[in-house]
């Protein structure tokens, strides 16, 4: 079980800090890493989090990850990692395939779960987790980052303040080479782009256009080698008349924009996956304000203060990627991969 289960006044959460563990030792475990030290320097969140432990399936790989973060647990199996009492927090840093298999042990384990992106291979899987999650009353949220950055705030802001008027078209695209990686090849390990990369567009959309009803989906995407999809491009038609367009690609490299227009203007955002700034723009296209973005520690941070607080909290979802949202989107991937005929050896 975790310490930390449970509701708790302001008084009682004085002095409390979240112990967070990595499960994985691979790339984005060694961010989320660098990540908690630069947060326990920080007077923002020094007091919130401390990084606790790693596991991972090799012993000596766990204790090198550990030694090179001055993480002070390590574990050579991921069972070890879930029978320590002092974990609160199990950051799931493995393949999407797992994430399902993996979230569920956490949380039958009494830990409290923020799993990377994609937070499962398909919308049944993301069900289960968070059926699981519901029922033993733990936090199980999507690590998706952009979700959590103040970039979000600042484009929900402009646009309720009337300046580029009414939205009807929402547009981003993120790709980069990384068809070389393994496990972006491996269709057992749900691979391809579209949970890697085209997660961040179809992501950026849905925050902009919300739960509005989706009248028809047009999609088209070109194969791997291995069968996994290696780019695609993807419109959303809603009912209401709006579009969402949205292109991923593991084997090019965007200039990975974001734009929404609008009746009065649009606005157009540099790097859809860490937003860097927004400039608006009026009918003339005329530069009106370019809004900068906070500086960051690592943009990773927002999504565990995030989880942090809602564990001390007691509550069960960050209110930035409510189950509902998380749930939307996954059903939304799985609708783009049956029109392309795509499922993975293990569905």
């Amino acid at each position: 079980m975790s310490r930390l289960n449970g509701k708790r006044t302001e008084a009682e959460r004085d002095g409390l800090k979240v112990n967070v563990a990595i499960l994985g030792a691979g790339r984005i475990a060694h961010h989320m890493a660098e990540t908690l030290n630069a947060m326990t320097e920080d007077p923002r969140y020094a007091n919130l989090v401390a990084p606790y432990a790693v596991a991972a399936r090799d012993g000596e790989r766990a204790a090198t990850f550990a030694k090179q973060y001055d993480i002070p647990v390590s574990y050579g199996s991921y069972e070890e990692l879930l029978a320590d009492p002092e974990v609160d927090l199990v950051y799931i840093a493995t393949p999407h395939s797992l994430h399902a298999e993996q979230g569920i042990q956490c949380l039958k384990a009494g830990k409290n779960v923020l799993v990377e992106k994609s937070f499962t291979a398909n919308a049944s899987q993301a069900q289960e987790l968070l059926d699981v999650a519901h029922e033993i009353e733990l936090l199980c949220t999507e690590a998706i980052w952009t979700r959590y950055m103040p970039s979000r705030g600042i484009i929900d802001d402009i646009i309720a303040s009337g300046a580029i008027g009414e939205v009807r078209t929402v547009s981003a695209n993120l790709g980069y080479v990384v068809s070389g990686k393994a496990r972006m090849i491996d269709p057992a390990l749900a691979g391809g782009a579209l949970l890697d990369v085209g997660v961040y567009p179809l992501n950026f959309i849905d925050m902009v256009m919300g739960p509005r009803p989706i009248k028809r989906i047009n999609t088209a995407m070109i194969r791997h080698e291995s069968g996994v999809d290696a780019q695609s491009s993807t419109t959303i038609i809603y009912q209401d008349g709006t579009i969402g367009i949205a292109d991923s690609s593991m084997v090019s490299v965007s200039d990975r924009s974001a734009s929404v227009w609008g009746t009065k203007g649009y606005l157009v955002c540099e790097n859809v996956n860490n937003v860097a700034s927004i400039d608006v723009y009026d009918p003339n296209h005329r530069l009106v304000k370019r809004h900068d973005v906070p500086e960051q520690l690592t943009g990773y941070e927002y999504q565990v203060a995030s989880a942090a607080n809602t564990i001390l909290d007691g509550k069960g979802e960050c209110p930035e990627m409510p189950y509902a949202d998380t749930m939307r989107i996954m059903r939304l991937m799985d609708r783009i991969r049956s029109q392309w005929g795509l499922k993975y050896p293990f569905e």
